[in-house]
C-alpha cells in the first residue's frame, strides 16, 4: 500500500465511521421514536429534511472556510487557519440565531407545507420546535468538525461522536419513556437529547482545539479579509445545497402525496441507505481535506491523485454495501417497523438504490474534491441542473400520470447515475485545479 493511500486511508475511516455513528444515533431515534406512534417516525424522518436546509445554510461558511484552512495548513500557515476559525465561530454564532427563531414558530407551518396529515403535523411541532433551540449549537459543531477535517484530524472527531452518541441514545431512553423517574415526554424528549448531545459536542470540541490539538486554534484575531473569502467560496455551495434541499422537499413532497406508509417507508429506507453512505462520505470528506492541502502546497498532481485514490476505494466499499440491500432488503427493514406495507415500499426503495451505490460513491467523492480546491460554481450547476431537470420533474409527471412509488424510485436512481458520470469527466478534464479562492 502506498503512502498515498495509507493517508487517505488514515482519515477516511475515522470520517467514515463518524457518519456511521451519526447514522445509527439518527436510526435510534427513529427506533425509539418509532415505539411511540407512525405519526411520531414520520414527523422525525420529515425533520431530517428541514435539516437539510439547515445544513444548506451550513455550508455558507464551511464549505470555503474547509478550502481555505485545509490551503493554510498545507502551505503552513497555522495562525492564519486559526484566526479564520475564530472569525468564522462568530458569524455561525449571529448567523444561527436568526435561523433559531425562524425555526421555532415556523416548525408547524414547515409540516402544513409538506402536506403531512394533522397527527404528523402535531407531532412535528412538538419535535423540531425544541430541536430549533439548539441550532446554534449545530451551526458550531458542524464548523469545528470540518475545520478539524481539513487540518487533517478525524480521529478526534470520531471520539467525540462515539461519546455524544452514547449520551443522547441513553437520554432518548430516560426522556422518550419516562424512566428514571423522569417525565414521559415521547417525540419531545427525543429532540431534547438530540440537543444536549450537541452541546456535549460543542464543549468537547472547544476543549480539543483550545488545549489538545497541535494543527490548530482560536486565535482571536478576526482577518476580515479571510471570512469574506471563505463567504464568497461558500456562497456557491450554499446555493447549491439550498437548492438542492428545496429540490429534495418538493421531491419528498410527491412522496407524501402517496400516502402515510409510503413517506415512512421512504425514509426508513433512506436511513438504512445511510449506512452505504458511510464509506462514501469517509472518503469524500479525505479528498475534500487531502486535495485542498496538496494544492496549497502547490502539488497539482498529488491533489488530483488523492482524489482518484479516495474514488476508488469508495466505489469499491459502497458497492459492496449496495449488494447487501439488494440481496437482504426485507430484513434490514424489519427492525425499525412491523407495518407491511412499510416494508414493501422500504424494501423496494433498498433494492433500487443498492444498484446505484457504485455512480452515487463517484458524486460524493469528485464533487467534495471539486469542493475542496474551491470550485463550487461547477458542482451547484451540475447539482442543480440534474436534480431539477432530471429528478423533480420527471418525478411529478410520473406522479400526475398514475405511476406509483417504484416509478419515483427509478427515476431517482437514473438521476444519480448520470450525475456521477458528469462529476467523473469533470474531474478528469484537472481544469478545476487551478481555482482560485
Amino acid at each position: 500500500m502506498s503512502q498515498d493511500t495509507k493517508k487517505v486511508f488514515s482519515l477516511a475511516i475515522p470520517a467514515a465511521l463518524k457518519h456511521l455513528v451519526d447514522i445509527l444515533q439518527v436510526l435510534i431515534d427513529m427506533l425509539m421514536v418509532g415505539a411511540v406512534s407512525t405519526a411520531a417516525l414520520a414527523a422525525v424522518g420529515i425533520s431530517m429534511q428541514f435539516m437539510m436546509l439547515i445544513n444548506a445554510i451550513i455550508t455558507l461558511y464551511v464549505v470555503g472556510g474547509n478550502a481555505l484552512i485545509s490551503r493554510f495548513i498545507g502551505s503552513g500557515r497555522k495562525n492564519r487557519a486559526s484566526s479564520l476559525l475564530y472569525g468564522l465561530v462568530i458569524f455561525a454564532t449571529i448567523l444561527g440565531f436568526f435561523v433559531t427563531i425562524i425555526g421555532y414558530f415556523g416548525s408547524a407551518t414547515f409540516y402544513s407545507a409538506m402536506g403531512s396529515t394533522p397527527d404528523v403535523i402535531q407531532a412535528g411541532e412538538e419535535y423540531f420546535s425544541i430541536l430549533s433551540l439548539g441550532i446554534i449549537l449545530i451551526f458550531i459543531d458542524n464548523l469545528l468538525y470540518n475545520a478539524l477535517s481539513a487540518a487533517g484530524d478525524t480521529k478526534s472527531s470520531l471520539y467525540i461522536k462515539l461519546l455524544s452518541a452514547a449520551l443522547n441514545a441513553f437520554l432518548n431512553y430516560v426522556l422518550i419513556f419516562g424512566h428514571f423517574g423522569a417525565p414521559e415526554l415521547g417525540v419531545k424528549g427525543a429532540a431534547i437529547a438530540t440537543v444536549i448531545a450537541y452541546l456535549f459536542n460543542v464543549i468537547a470540541y472547544y476543549i480539543l482545539i483550545k488545549k489538545l490539538n497541535a494543527k490548530l486554534d482560536f486565535l482571536p484575531i478576526v482577518r476580515k479579509v479571510d471570512v469574506v473569502r471563505a463567504i464568497k467560496v461558500g456562497y456557491s455551495a450554499f446555493l447549491d445545497r439550498g437548492i438542492s434541499s428545496a429540490s429534495f422537499l418538493i421531491f419528498v413532497s410527491i412522496i407524501t402525496a402517496y400516502g402515510t406508509a409510503e413517506l415512512a417507508g421512504y425514509q426508513v429506507g433512506l436511513r438504512i441507505e445511510g449506512i452505504a453512505f458511510m464509506p462514501g462520505f469517509g472518503f469524500a470528506i479525505a479528498a475534500m481535506a487531502l486535495v485542498g492541502q496538496n494544492i496549497g502546497a502547490r502539488d497539482f498532481d498529488k491533489a488530483y491523485n488523492m482524489g482518484i485514490i479516495s474514488g476508488r476505494i469508495a466505489y469499491g466499499f459502497m458497492g459492496s454495501v449496495g449488494i447487501i440491500m439488494i440481496l437482504f432488503p426485507e430484513y434490514l427493514v424489519s427492525f425499525f417497523t412491523k407495518d407491511m406495507l412499510t416494508i414493501v415500499v422500504a424494501s423496494q426503495y433498498l433494492i433500487l438504490v443498492g444498484l446505484a451505490q457504485i455512480p452515487l460513491a463517484l458524486m460524493f467523492v469528485y464533487s467534495s474534491a471539486l469542493r475542496g480546491a474551491g470550485a463550487t460554481k461547477i458542482t451547484m450547476r451540475v447539482n442543480v441542473a440534474s436534480l431539477w431537470f432530471l429528478r423533480v420533474v420527471p418525478s411529478y409527471i410520473a406522479y400526475e400520470m398514475g405511476y406509483g412509488i417504484v416509478a419515483i424510485f427509478i427515476i431517482m436512481n437514473i438521476e444519480t447515475l448520470i450525475k456521477g458520470i458528469i462529476f467523473w469527466y469533470i474531474y478528469s478534464r484537472r481544469t478545476w485545479l487551478h481555482t482560485k479562492v
